[in-house]
């Protein structure tokens, strides 16, 4: 039996080698760029490096896939190396490979021929990797400004649609102000630790008995604000609806989806490792954050008829439903998390690739009750929609893993020695909320008669369609074989402490050469 060598972090090759997967995505996109700027713009041209693209993801996910077969972890440093960054940086990286594939059929439709489109989105899922993999508050804001610009402008891509436009400014004027917060609140912890390091934060809170520090308090709920903009947490969530409608759909989705998931990990990550020790002063906040999200999204969505709109609040309760597993600040929550985000980033994947297969040139159709009668001449597309739309709620069985994502994260509140039960209370309440817009949507499909002057849509391009099926039987396997996805996200919790997997293949990282003195 082997045990891994601890990974001393200060040596760059080192830290080089505990970034293989980010420095292989980010080198592989910079050299997509500069591919797609060598020719000029055209649909073909674009097709090859969305294709390209989605090959370099699965390079990846290969890399990422190795580290977690040789249970490869390390000791604390700037950089975490430890199960939890893995599994978020598959789910972050389906995402990305499915809204690539979206956006190859999508630009296609609506004219967008600019091949660097698909680059950043790569660019963005590199600056997500390094959020996920962020254990100093410098490498966060730095994953968090990388993640950022380049979805700013991707909101704006399409350069013919006023909305666009409008939604990538109202995205960036208010994605510059959260970020003013969130840095305003990592200067004060600075200023009240001395540490940016996330575990030294967490050691010097307890050591020297920093936990009633104002300062220390008034940056926590700083940052507290800046991530609540981030993951589009009621209040701070008023630019998600408007931006989400207003963006290209694929890009939608992946704001929806991946965006969300990376601003999550980071999240919980600081405050697992580096604000546990004042665990009481943050989480009444972090609960009534949670319980006003869920309220809000659910009762809000209700009056949509948009249904990107529809979307965007629903995103907005899911936001809810993860910040649960925060407040918990357990092991538990951390599973629940991943295992919550996996079902999640597939199912709203899928339902806004109906979304785009149902579309027309200049996205018209986005109105619910354009999709009465689907089931009569697309039926396919409607039993795919209604099982998304199944897994959102949480429906059992023909919702597919939907049900057991909400239903690990309610056991995450309820097995920590406090139990949260009343949050979990209002998690099942405002999931029965949900059922009035998600169910409306199938009801429409299945049980509205379709209007004879309506268009009949196209039937859904290659990779669109592959996206919508391939989701659905996601969601029906993992709902029946749930144990697979469980195994994958065990022993995930966020490494706040020196630790060591043992394994009998393990492949020990390089060693560090002995200080000259």
């Amino acid at each position: 039996m082997n045990f891994m060598s601890p990974l001393d972090l200060s040596i760059p090759s080192q830290l080089s080698f505990a970034l293989i997967p980010d420095l292989l995505l980010m080198g592989g996109a910079m050299i997509l760029l500069l591919w797609a700027a060598w020719r000029p713009e055209g649909v073909r041209h674009q097709r090859a490096i969305g294709a390209a693209c989605i090959g370099l993801i699965v390079l990846t996910t290969v890399a990422i896939g190795w580290f977690i077969y040789q249970g490869v972890t390390a000791t604390p440093g700037p950089i975490a190396v430890d199960r939890f960054r893995w599994i978020a940086d598959l789910v972050l990286l389906l995402g990305t490979a499915g809204t690539i594939a979206l956006s190859m059929d999508y630009n296609e439709r609506e004219g967008i021929t600019a091949p660097e489109a698909h680059v950043l989105i790569l660019l963005a899922t590199s600056g997500m990797m390094l959020l996920a993999a962020a254990r100093d508050l410098m490498i966060v804001f730095l994953g968090i400004e990388t993640m950022s610009i380049a979805t700013y402008v991707l909101a704006g891509m399409n350069r013919r649609s006023p909305r666009a436009a409008e939604s990538a400014m109202k995205y960036f004027l208010l994605g510059a102000f959260s970020t003013a917060f969130l840095l305003y609140g990592m200067a004060l912890v600075y200023g009240a630790t001395g540490a940016t390091n996330i575990a030294v934060i967490g050691d010097r809170v307890t050591q020297y008995g920093l936990t009633g520090s104002p300062l220390l308090l008034t940056g926590i709920a700083l940052m507290v604000v800046g991530f609540g903009f981030k993951v589009a947490a009621a209040p701070f969530h008023m630019w998600a609806p408007d931006v989400y409608e207003g963006a290209p759909t694929p890009i939608t989705a992946y704001m929806a989806a991946a965006v969300k998931a990376a601003a999550f990990a980071a999240f919980l990550r600081v405050w697992y490792e580096a604000f546990s020790p004042v665990y009481p002063s943050w989480h009444n906040a972090i609960w009534w954050l949670a319980a006003i999200t869920m309220a809000a999204g659910n009762i809000i969505a209700l009056r949509q008829r948009n249904l990107k709109r529809l979307l965007a609040y629903s995103s907005i309760a899911h936001a809810g439903y993860l910040l649960v597993a925060l407040t918990v600040n357990s092991a538990a929550g951390s599973e629940a998390f991943l295992f919550y985000a996996f079902v999640y980033t597939i199912a709203t994947l899928g339902s806004f690739a109906v979304v785009v297969a149902l579309g027309d040139p200049g996205e018209r159709s986005l109105i619910v009750d354009d999709y009465a009668g689907l089931w009569t001449i697309r039926p396919w597309l409607a039993v795919a929609m209604a099982i998304f739309m199944l897994a959102l709620l949480g429906f059992p069985v023909f919702g597919g893993a939907g049900f057991f994502a909400k239903w690990y994260v309610i056991r995450a509140a309820l097995q920590v020695p406090s139990p949260h039960w009343k949050l979990a209370v209002i998690l099942v309440l405002t999931s029965v909320i949900s059922a009035g817009y998600y169910l409306y949507v199938v009801m429409v499909m299945f049980m509205r008669p379709r209007v004879a002057t309506a268009a009949i849509p196209a039937r859904s391009r290659g990779l669109t369609g592959f996206v919508i099926a391939a989701s659905a039987v996601l969601l029906i396997v993992l709902g029946i074989f749930p144990e697979r996805l469980v195994r994958l996200t065990e022993g995930s919790a966020p490494l706040s402490a020196p630790m060591v997997r043992q394994t009998s293949s393990a492949v020990p990282l390089p060693t560090s050469p002995p200080a000259r003195r």
